[in-house]
This record gives structure tokens, C-alpha cells and sequence, in this order.
């Protein structure tokens, strides 16, 4: 495995992100607080650069794709990712706006962080459902309207996802913030790491499976860490 393109339900925070729009975001706000963000540990520190956190050939790819399906994707976008279960307080909400945030879900992180430490291509199709609960002229967001209008959304959703796979063969990302994250993300001395080409993520010392494999990639396996 290569990429990834992640679905998801997310609420909208702009008037023009109405409910059924496609939003191909590109940046994040992380406001996630009780999730494993990441596969390093003890014995091996690593700081994944996440500037850009989404692959721009797989963006390129969902909005090739989109247009000639005539889905209305947005292009570019900021997702806020929440802790969730509960959905937003309105003073939350009208935060998040005046942030910047486009739209707002419980999905993105950390599994984009996680995908850059594994050296893989990510992307986002946010699915709006709803207008979260800031709009005084829509209800607040409960899980009958997001259920509603991702069962709307389905099948077109799956066509997108379908389409840009093959699309995606065409042409494979080099980009150093994809491919080749860790190569100046390691923090622990090099003495204590050994790298080859195998496609293992470690934490550590212990491979947690960072399914990385591809032309002009460079995965790293830790065979050892060692304290210090």
C-alpha cells in the first residue's frame, strides 16, 4: 500500500460548503487529545514535518476525477478534527470559524500524521452533512442528517474513490514530504538505528507495521534501538 484517501463525514462551517458538497481539504487543525498520534516511542524520536500534510498528487488526481464526473468538489480547505463523541458546543462552533476552518469532523487525525510517519501518500474527501450547529437557519446536526446524506453520497463517493486509483497509477509521488518523510525526521543518534529498505515503522525497537514500499521511497526498519 501507497495511499490513501480517507472518507468522511464532516460538518460545514461556510455557506457555501452546503451539505452534498465534496471539500478536497488541504490543511488541518488537530484538536484531538485521547488518540495515539504516533508510531515512535521510547528508543526512537522522529519529527515528521506535516507543512503539508496532504499528498498533492492525490489531490490533483480526486479533482481531475470529480470534474469529470461532475461532483461538486471543492478544492483546497482547513478540517478541523475534533475528540469528539459529542458534537460541537455553538461557542465551539463560532470559534472554529473565525479560525479559518472550513469544515469540522472526528475522522482526519491523527490518521494523517500517522501517515506521513508511515511514509504514505494521504488524502481527504470531506463529505459535508451538515452545517454543524452555527447556521441560524439550519437545525443543529444530529445523526439522522449525517446518515441521510452520506447514504446520498455514496455512490458517488465510491466512483471518486474508483476513478482516482487509477488515475493515481499514472504518475508517483516523489515528493519529500510523502515519500521520504523520515529522512530528516529522525532525532536519535544514528548509531542507534539501522536502516534498510524493509517497509516496518517502529516504536521502540518494535515493528508496527508502516506499510511503505515504492520506487525512490525510503522506509526504515529499527532491528534495534537502543536507550540513550
Amino acid at each position: 500500500m501507497t495511499d490513501i484517501i480517507s472518507l468522511s463525514a464532516c460538518g460545514s462551517f461556510r455557506d457555501e460548503l452546503a451539505p452534498g458538497t465534496f471539500v478536497l481539504v488541504d490543511q488541518f487543525v488537530d484538536r484531538t487529545f485521547a488518540r495515539e498520534k504516533s508510531f515512535f516511542g521510547p528508543g526512537l524520536g522522529a519529527h515528521v514535518s506535516m507543512a503539508n500534510p496532504v499528498c498533492a498528487r492525490l489531490g490533483d488526481a480526486l479533482e481531475g476525477v470529480a470534474s469529470e464526473m461532475g461532483i461538486g468538489a471543492v478544492r483546497n480547505g482547513t478540517y478541523l478534527a475534533m475528540e469528539g463523541p459529542q458534537f460541537s458546543t455553538l461557542a465551539e462552533s463560532n470559534l472554529y470559524r473565525t479560525w479559518g476552518c472550513d469544515v469540522i469532523g472526528m475522522t482526519n487525525m491523527p490518521e494523517a500524521k500517522l501517515a506521513r510517519e508511515a511514509e504514505m501518500c494521504y488524502a481527504t474527501v470531506a463529505m459535508v452533512t451538515d452545517y454543524d450547529c452555527w447556521h441560524p437557519d439550519h437545525v443543529n446536526v444530529e445523526v439522522t442528517d449525517v446518515i441521510r446524506v452520506l447514504t446520498e453520497n455514496a455512490d458517488r463517493a465510491r466512483d471518486l474513490v474508483k476513478l482516482s486509483r487509477i488515475a493515481c497509477t499514472i504518475d508517483h509521488c516523489l515528493s519529500p514530504w510523502c515519500d521520504r518523510a523520515l529522512d530528516a525526521a529522525l532525532i536519535t543518534q544514528p548509531e542507534a538505528v539501522i536502516r534498510n529498505d524493509a517497509p516496518v515503522g517502529c516504536r521502540g525497537g518494535q515493528g508496527v507495521g508502516c506499510p511503505v514500499n515504492r520506487p525512490g521511497g525510503s522506509a526504515v526498519k529499527v532491528l534495534e534501538c537502543i536507550e540513550g
